[in-house]
């Protein structure tokens, strides 16, 4: 078959062909849709559905829950932060990116926030996709027939479709609802907080 439409190319070189040209077309589509996603196109999720979402499966390092919150505030940390969230500070990003694709790998819903989450926590999203989509590509260019064993492994390490949030309001308002509430909030300090960010 493959053979008969590139009769110059013997029958594995032209599968190669082939599967080249429908990687490439795959990837480029996937590509497209990635580059199209912007800071403000970026889901946000609110306070009160995070908060049921973490109520409904509690965040902690040891628990199997389908959620992660990454809090990526720098010395504005200090006063409180959700319970079981990541503390991933701005200036660390840099390095710790490919670490957090890593580790949260699994997680069904991924949660950005910052103070306000106007600025660094939805651009540690933005970087979040990038990096993910960086380190696992939504298929693997096939070069050679022997490299194919490669890219099925690549795809198969690829995590599962995430969906990645920026927490609407920030710390900022999830404090003004949620600070007090032990379930949600870990080291709050109303007196930090009493006269507003």
């Amino acid at each position: 078959m493959f053979s008969s439409e590139h009769p110059q190319l013997s029958e594995p070189a032209a599968k190669m062909v082939f599967n080249n040209h429908v990687y490439s077309c795959f990837r480029h589509h996937i590509t497209a849709a990635m580059s199209n996603v912007t800071i403000a196109t970026l889901p946000r999720i609110t306070r009160e559905n995070l908060a049921g979402m973490i109520l409904a499966n509690p965040l902690s390092p040891q628990s199997e829950s389908k959620i992660a919150v990454i809090d990526v505030r720098d010395s504005d940390h200090v006063g409180g932060h959700i319970r079981g969230s990541i503390h991933a500070p701005t200036p660390t990003l840099d390095w710790r990116m490919p670490e957090l694709v890593r580790q949260l790998r699994d997680k069904e819903k991924v949660v950005f926030h910052c103070a306000l989450s106007q600025q660094r926590g939805p651009s540690a999203a933005l970087r979040y996709l990038r990096e993910m989509e960086r380190m696992y590509p939504a298929t693997a260019e096939v070069a050679a027939e022997d490299e194919v064993k490669d890219a099925q492994e690549a795809v198969a390490t690829r995590p599962r479709k995430q969906k990645v949030y920026v927490l609407d309001g920030g710390f900022v308002q999830w404090q003004e609802k949620y600070g007090k509430d032990e379930k949600l909030t870990d080291g709050y300090v109303e007196e930090i907080w009493k006269y507003g960010y």
